[in-house]
């Protein structure tokens, strides 16, 4: 059994290809499905199965796509009530593809719809499950994101519950040896203590993941709904989306359009503006929230969670390069969607301009200042780094920016630079003529050892 893993760090999620005998399956495949095509080229394979372990919140699958350029069969368990042609596969179903019988197995618990699909090599017996979003290396998924993600409601609690049964009933009786193939990595907000590692074996789970360990069910529901992640304002349009199954990936970034350095944005619209924070702060459109883009960063994740799925956009960039991994990267979560166009601006531009922070006087009256922190609650929980902050997260802040008094200077600051820079630049939106500065990443100068 011939199995790929590909990984998309800044999302944290893995998809995967299994061959055998020529044929190919994909499973819970990325919205852009040219490196499946390419894998399969290059070993000669024909993609005849697309396996979906539930419709994923946190980015777009190209499941719909595969299935209309190769014709591949899409197998989602019918709960899922999905509007897209498939196959049902739910327990004890299985779909035989070359040496490999793929086996379902119906493992609600981080939404009420997710399997989990073993692969079984006939020839030479090698067993592998692919896990979704339900088994992760050292965790479990989360259980909370179908009260607010997605049309299909569930309570938090009674997926708790049945996550306790399904890890107890499922997959404590798989051999050892079965290798475990999850849908997330260490980073994904699908969980929240997953290991670095990702894939792993039952038996290691047996033994580090803490939810296979002994104990009642109760503790097991307080221990999996305790602080949880926060749930970006993405996540339900990407649930409806991927029941639906999503427009092809090149033709609707295509559809996006690319404006000339003589078309203006227009004054009151929103704007993403993905350059360095340097430049930004040189001069950016009066309505513009700086979310930069690099390589590792989480850009689709704040994108995300600081542009809900109701709003429209432009892009500004720095380069053509840039401005194309930005549309590449917002269409991971179906945000291309929303944007009215994207331009490219080399250098500053001639509006707002930010002004600098004088450290000196910031630490020997920081009483001077209203200190907003931005990091996420389970940050904040671990110690704050000024004792009078207005702790507010970054995915609240445009929601909650009047809470922010406008009587002082105010000082935006997270744990390293990069968020501070978009919230800095929505507090500048939103309080008009009152001064706004990013700490940026002189806050570790304010960190304690």
């Amino acid at each position: 059994m011939h199995i790929h893993q590909f990984y998309d760090k800044p999302l944290a999620h893995a998809s995967y290809a299994i061959i055998s005998n020529g044929n190919m399956a994909v499973v819970d495949p990325a919205r852009d499905p040219q490196p499946y095509y390419d894998y399969a080229s290059e070993h000669g394979a024909k993609i005849k199965l697309v396996i979906e372990t539930h419709p994923h919140a946190d980015f777009v699958s190209s499941h719909l796509q595969i299935h209309q350029e190769t014709g591949a069969t899409i197998l989602t368990s019918e709960l899922t009530g999905a509007d897209y042609p498939h196959q049902g596969f739910d327990d004890e179903q299985e779909a035989v593809m070359g040496s490999i019988t793929f086996r379902a197995i119906n493992t609600p618990g981080h939404s009420p719809d997710s399997i989990s699909v073993q692969a079984i090599d006939n020839d030479s017996d090698e067993r592998a499950v692919f896990t979704g979003d339900t088994l992760f290396v050292g965790d479990v998924g989360r259980p909370d994101l179908r009260e607010k993600a997605g049309k299909m409601r569930a309570k938090r609690e009674s997926l708790a519950r049945d996550m306790y049964r399904t890890l107890r009933e499922k997959f404590l009786p798989m051999d050892d040896e079965t290798l475990v193939y999850p849908a997330h990595g260490a980073g994904s907000l699908c969980g929240k203590n997953m290991s670095s590692d990702t894939y792993s074996t039952i038996g290691r789970e047996k033994e580090e993941n803490w939810a296979l360990q002994e104990m009642k069910e109760d503790s097991f529901v307080n221990e999996l709904l305790h602080e949880q992640p926060f749930i970006p304002k993405y996540f339900g349009y990407d649930v409806d989306m991927n029941k639906s199954g999503a427009r092809p990936y090149s033709g609707s970034v295509e559809s996006v359009k690319r404006l000339g350095a003589d078309e203006e944005i227009p004054a009151d619209a929103l704007v993403v503006d993905t350059r360095d924070e340097a430049i930004f702060k040189q001069g950016h459109h009066p309505n513009a929230i700086n979310i930069m883009i690099s390589d590792g960063d989480k850009f689709e994740t704040w994108l995300g969670s600081v542009i809900s799925p109701e709003e429209t956009f432009y892009l500004v960039s720095s380069s053509d390069k840039e401005r194309e991994a930005a549309i590449g990267r917002g269409a991971k979560i179906g945000y291309e969607l929303l944007m009215e166009g994207a331009r490219v601006i080399e250098g500053s531009a001639d509006s707002a301009k930010a002004d600098s922070l004088d450290m000196a006087d910031f630490k020997s009256n920081p009483e001077h200042y209203t200190i907003v922190d931005i990091r996420n609650k389970s940050e904040v929980n671990d110690g704050k780094l000024f004792a009078k902050a207005l702790a507010i997260p970054l995915h609240e802040l445009r929601d909650r920016s009047g809470e922010v008094p406008s009587d002082k200077p105010v000082v935006v600051h997270c744990a390293g630079g990069y968020r501070s820079a978009a919230g800095y630049s929505i507090l500048e939106s939103e309080m008009k003529g009152t001064q706004v500065y990013d700490l940026s990443d002189r806050v570790k100068d304010f960190k304690k050892d």
